[in-house]
């Protein structure tokens, strides 16, 4: 994708400001005291995120592209994400909030003229604004990060949004058969792809079949009504022992009230809503209950097959709805909504063989780990996905509620620990065409 450099510089600041605005009301709702505690051992001071995304664009944008002086050098340590786990970062010697507001703020508009003159091409890292394009998603995945340190801080409600809207009211099938073949996974001309999208090559899928939509609340009650929690056969035996170490019953931020189930979001307790996308799983109750379904998770290539490929024209969209970026009637992203939309929204923002809300509303749980493509090259640092190959941590897809739209597309790949529950997570289910291809 080739654009002018003006439309360029138009959208890399379009997207820096964009997600500066969401940084903004997620550390200026609470105050100091909020920002500066750990509201759980499994995320960071909201003030470290805060300072670590100012960190992270002096030295990309300010010093790497920009040729500048280094304006807290003292501060690189303090802020490595790799050298200080985040557990100890309430530990560490942390700026202030209002020192913390002061740096980024500097931090930005210094890199706001550098892109007003930044040549935008003749190095990769400034191809197609690369560099500013990587900084405006790592600021949003961080945003993403805070929000769900505001979930899991106790206290009355701080954040507001409206809800999202209603579902149709047609009819879907429960699944849509994708059939098998070739298609292009990955991408060679996303200008803003990180290194783990690339290179585009072609998978070959078998048939399958595939949820319209995701797994509702609804549907997991029946699974927990049905005992699935006490029963072993549904599960991995990891899974299993988190269940009995844990005396896990329902997803995170439920509990029961008599004869129905409430949660807390956001700071209000509220009835779980049974149309809504369940939310706040982890990969092995995903994978419990399509086993106690009859169903397994989709592979990472499947999901990404029914999101992308056009039968019709054989050619992998950008999106499932196609090239064009999401709008609010594609897709329930960027922290619109501080809450999935009901199964089956959004139908404009379906995939060519009917999917709904593969993009949006919940991270979605694959049967994949997370595993480089064939012709991986680390860029432009091995710490972004290099060093989380393996089988330790399994691949989400398509984005939620509370991802920036500049930071989701078809070939985005996230990953995380299959334990984890604290992160916008849910999934859908799938099944063999043919129950005996994989015999």
């Amino acid at each position: 994708m080739t654009l002018d450099p003006e439309l360029l510089r138009e959208r890399a600041a379009s997207a820096l400001l964009a997600a500066r605005d969401r940084t903004r009301l997620l550390t200026t709702c609470v105050e100091d005291p909020d920002l500066i505690a750990q509201h759980s051992p499994l995320m960071s001071p909201l003030v470290w995120d805060l300072a670590h995304i100012g960190n992270q664009e002096e030295q990309w944008l300010l010093r790497t592209v920009g040729g500048r002086d280094a304006l807290r050098p003292d501060i690189d340590s303090v802020y490595d994400a790799f050298e200080h786990p985040r557990a100890t970062r309430p530990s560490l010697p942390l700026l202030a909030p209002d020192e913390a507001h002061g740096y980024v703020a500097d931090v930005r508009g210094r890199v706001l003229d550098i892109l007003e003159r930044a040549p935008l091409h003749g190095a990769p890292l400034l191809d197609s604004g690369f560099a500013f394009g990587m900084i405006a998603q790592h600021e949003q995945q961080h945003d993403e990060t805070m929000l769900i340190t505001h979930q899991l801080r106790h206290g009355p409600a701080v954040l507001t949004a409206p809800e999202p809207p209603p579902a149709p009211d047609d009819i879907l099938p429960a699944e849509v058969l994708v059939p098998g073949g070739p298609f292009t996974m990955g991408t060679a001309t996303e200008p803003w792809a990180l290194d783990n999208e690339r290179p585009a090559h072609r998978r070959l899928v078998p048939s399958f079949l595939i949820d319209t939509t995701p797994v509702s609340n609804g549907a997991y009650q029946r699974f927990i009504e049905a005992g699935g929690y006490e029963d072993p056969r549904w599960w991995a035996a990891e899974g299993w022992a988190q269940v009995q170490k844990h005396t896990l019953r329902a997803p995170l931020f439920w509990k029961r009230d008599g004869g129905q189930w409430l949660r807390r979001r956001f700071g209000v307790t509220e009835p779980v809503p049974p149309d809504e996308p369940v939310l706040h799983v982890s990969w092995y109750e995903a994978d419990a209950y399509a086993r106690w379904a009859g169903r397994r998770l989709p592979s990472e290539a499947e999901w990404e097959k029914a999101a992308r490929h056009d039968p019709a024209t054989g050619r992998a969209r950008r999106f499932p709805w196609g090239d064009e970026d999401p709008t609010p009637a594609h897709a329930n992203l960027g922290q619109r909504h501080l809450r999935p939309a009901p199964v089956g929204s959004y139908p404009d923002g379906q995939s060519p063989l009917g999917v709904r809300q593969l993009i949006g509303d919940v991270w979605e749980w694959t049967a994949s780990d997370f595993l480089p493509y064939p012709g991986f090259a680390a860029f432009p640092y091995r710490e972004y996905s290099e060093v989380f190959f393996g089988d330790e941590y399994k691949v989400l897809r398509g984005g939620s509620f509370a991802v920036g739209e500049v930071a989701c597309r078809g070939t985005f790949r996230n990953w995380d620990l299959p334990v984890r529950r604290q992160i916008f997570s849910g999934f859908r289910t799938a099944r063999d065409a043919d129950p005996a291809a994989h015999a």
